[in-house]
């Protein structure tokens, strides 16, 4: 397991890291979102040794992490660092063997990894042949390719088109299956949501929201979703309740006091046929705009 421990990281008078605290458990895909300047790089950068840490500590497996972890670490930089005039298989083969991996073992997974992303045919080009897609595969590929203790990932799915995004989440599921933590960043919340077992909200340095997507839903608004068999204008003269939206015979309300619902649900009933009353889970990019504005 991952723990980051109170990271704080400054960049002169601004703190662009401040007290982060969270854990990436074995097994588990954690997603890490927030906005452009939230912090998530920066922390990454940290937990892989690319950054100096001001305060606090990254522990692997129960103590300090060390620079031998974290070559065993798998990571995927938000700036690609590939060699655009490198053809695709000799470097991939070339960075797993300065992960310790023998040169046809690397070449034999590099081969196999570039199959599952329909490369195996591009696998001698120079990556600058490749569109800016492929060349996100093939660093992808670069990650994954030692097998890692751990995945790093920022905005793994970048420039991936929907084939790729599907294989791509399908190889994280199957890493995390066999007992490794991962923890990529995303601005597709959508996808996350998807994905993801676990989830972590930054803003402006600061962890706003952990836990997994039901415990943040639970952090939100109680909605109703009512449908009647007549005009829903009447909701807006209840109390207890505040009015998102009504559109003709439909309402959507948010509880405000306790109990309120049972209110709402009473006079609907009393005023005709309630074809539907039912709760609405808040999306995850509703959570997110509540705890990160």
């Amino acid at each position: 397991m991952l723990e980051i421990r109170e990271l704080t990281r400054r960049f002169g008078d601004v703190t662009a890291v401040d007290g982060v605290s969270f854990d990436v458990r074995d097994g588990i895909l954690t997603g890490f979102v927030g906005g452009n300047g939230a912090g998530k790089t920066t922390t990454m950068r940290m937990v892989m040794g690319v950054l100096a840490v001001d305060a606090g500590e990254v522990r692997w497996q129960g103590r300090t992490v060390t620079a031998a972890d974290q070559r065993r670490f798998g990571y995927m930089p938000e700036e690609r660092g590939l060699y655009p005039k490198q053809r695709v298989l000799d470097q991939l083969v070339y960075l797993a063997q300065l992960k310790g991996m023998a040169a046809e073992t690397a070449r034999r997974a590099a081969l196999e990894h570039l199959e599952r992303f329909g490369l195996a045919e591009r696998a001698g080009d120079q990556l600058q042949k490749l569109s800016l897609g492929n060349q996100q595969r093939v660093q992808v590929v670069a990650a994954l390719l030692h097998d890692p203790a751990a995945l790093v990932l920022d905005e793994p799915f970048s420039g991936l088109d929907p084939t790729a995004v599907d294989s791509m989440a399908d190889l994280l599921r199957e890493r995390a299956a066999t007992g490794v933590p991962v923890l990529f960043s995303s601005h597709q919340l959508d996808l996350v949501e998807k994905l993801c077992d676990r989830l972590v909200i930054l803003s402006r340095g600061r962890v706003v929201a952990a836990g997994d997507a039901d415990e943040l839903r639970s952090r939100g608004p109680v909605r109703y979703r009512l449908t009647l068999d007549r005009d829903a204008g009447w909701v807006r003269d209840l109390g207890g309740i505040h009015v998102v939206d009504v559109d003709g015979r439909t309402a959507l309300v948010e509880v405000i006091d306790d109990g309120a619902e049972q209110h709402v649900l009473r006079e609907a009933t009393a005023r005709g046929t309630v074809r539907d009353f039912t709760p609405v889970r808040p999306a995850l990019a509703d959570i997110y705009r509540e705890v990160a504005a």
